[in-house]
């Protein structure tokens, strides 16, 4: 699937730095197809982060710094894993709950990126989550 090659005129490079604000974390995503789907989700955590996210597989996101200043926060299922810099607050990723072979990820923290480049992005209805027809 093809997706952003290009945001603001910034290319999306085959394998794209993303960093959280202060610097201490430090990701390499392989992105051969760009940024492929960008989109914002409603649910309770989301929402209040405001973040678009994009998402990888599991083998194509690499901590390449930071790692001890990563911490994780989960809520509800506990199935997501959400994780964001222990120094400057930033969430730079999460293993999603709906595909857990993936991790979504902050388009904001790609290096040279600005989110608000990429205009209008859909919405994924996380208030009512796929995976929650499953629960009784």
């Amino acid at each position: 699937m093809q997706g952003l090659t290009t945001v603001g005129g910034v290319p999306i490079q085959r394998h794209h730095l993303l960093r959280c604000h202060c610097g201490a974390v430090v990701l390499r995503l392989h992105l051969p197809d760009g940024v492929v789907s960008p989109r914002r989700c409603d649910c309770s955590m989301c929402r209040r982060r405001g973040a678009i996210v994009a998402s990888v597989k599991l083998a194509d996101l690499e901590i390449v710094q930071g790692h001890d200043e990563l911490r994780l926060y989960q809520f509800n299922t506990h199935v997501a894993r959400h994780h964001f810099c222990s120094v400057c607050g930033i969430y730079t990723h999460h293993q999603r709950r709906s595909s857990p072979d993936e991790y979504g990820y902050n388009v904001g923290c790609l290096d040279g990126v600005n989110p608000f480049d990429i205009g209008e992005v859909p919405v994924n209805d996380g208030v009512n989550h796929p995976a929650d027809a499953n629960r009784a």
